[in-house]
């Protein structure tokens, strides 16, 4: 079957969205659409154009026998400024203050279209970088280390507070927690992860960042290198925090459980000048 251009067009696009950071062959397009190399290059230069212009991402082209096309995901700054806005938003509701300073999230980390979105912003910080899978700590940050692994194309690990029977034999190690100081356990399948693989770990809220100060300390069990940390809300604290190079999209200044009134403020993202 001979595809129009405006076919080839749409089966493109839906492709190279669905297979991020992956090398496709010219050749794969040229045999999937019956046409002509020089064709599937004008058909990729107008994708291109489209994608960067609308804020999409990029698309990278490898010359050579054993190169291709790979789409990048990226967000501008301007549309990650608007999602961090909407977050704050729906994060500032007096009725979101839960004792001990907490906020309820559990519904925006159950919406798949606002999680998406955290996760594109989290995943365009790290396109130049290799990630070679994403880790968090059952259960809350599962949803948004899914949602960065599917735009940077990587596996999800997820650390458990107790071994299970389907997960093989284990590594476990205690850490100490940041906030209660209690001493606590993180138990990961030893099939999860292979020697010399960078991670990028995640969590939906940081106090201190005992927990993942813990996962740093597990990834040395596995003799993996930490690429990253990625957390969705991080609390503005007195004391000094246990990790200090990751990226934030919120910070929580400050609650009045009395007055029920939220501060919040954007996190570090644009500061840390990765973008």
């Amino acid at each position: 079957m001979k595809w129009k251009r405006s076919e080839r067009l749409v089966d493109m696009t839906h492709y190279l969205l669905e297979h991020p950071h992956r090398l496709i062959p010219l050749t794969y397009f040229s045999e999937l659409y019956q046409s002509a190399k020089s064709s599937i290059s004008e058909d990729l230069t107008i994708v291109k154009e489209t994608f960067e212009e609308k804020g999409i991402g990029l698309l990278v082209t490898v010359p050579g026998a054993a190169g291709g096309v790979k789409y990048i995901p990226k967000m501008s700054e301007e549309r990650v400024r608007e999602v961090i806005k909407n977050l704050m938003d729906e994060l500032g509701h007096s009725d979101r203050l839960l004792p001990g300073g907490y906020l309820f999230m559990t519904d925006l980390l159950g919406n798949p279209t606002l999680i998406n979105q955290v996760g594109k912003v989290f995943a365009s910080a790290f396109a130049d970088q290799q990630i070679d899978a994403i880790m968090t700590v059952a259960t809350k940050g599962i949803s948004i280390a899914h949602a960065i692994a599917k735009h940077l194309n990587v596996p999800v690990v997820v650390v458990r507070r107790d071994s299970k029977v389907t997960e093989g034999s284990t590594v476990s190690i205690n850490y100490v927690s940041g906030s209660s100081r209690r001493i606590q356990t993180m138990v990961l399948s030893k099939r999860s992860m292979q020697s010399g693989q960078r991670i990028l770990i995640t969590d939906d809220f940081m106090k201190v960042g005992g927990t993942m100060n813990g996962m740093k300390n597990l990834l040395e069990e596995f003799d993996c290198e930490l690429a990253g940390i990625a957390v969705l809300v991080e609390a503005e604290h007195a004391d000094e925090t246990l990790v200090d190079d990751y990226y934030s999209l919120i910070k929580l200044q400050a609650v009045n459980e009395r007055d029920r009134t939220i501060a919040l403020s954007e996190g570090n993202y644009f500061a840390k000048g990765e973008l």
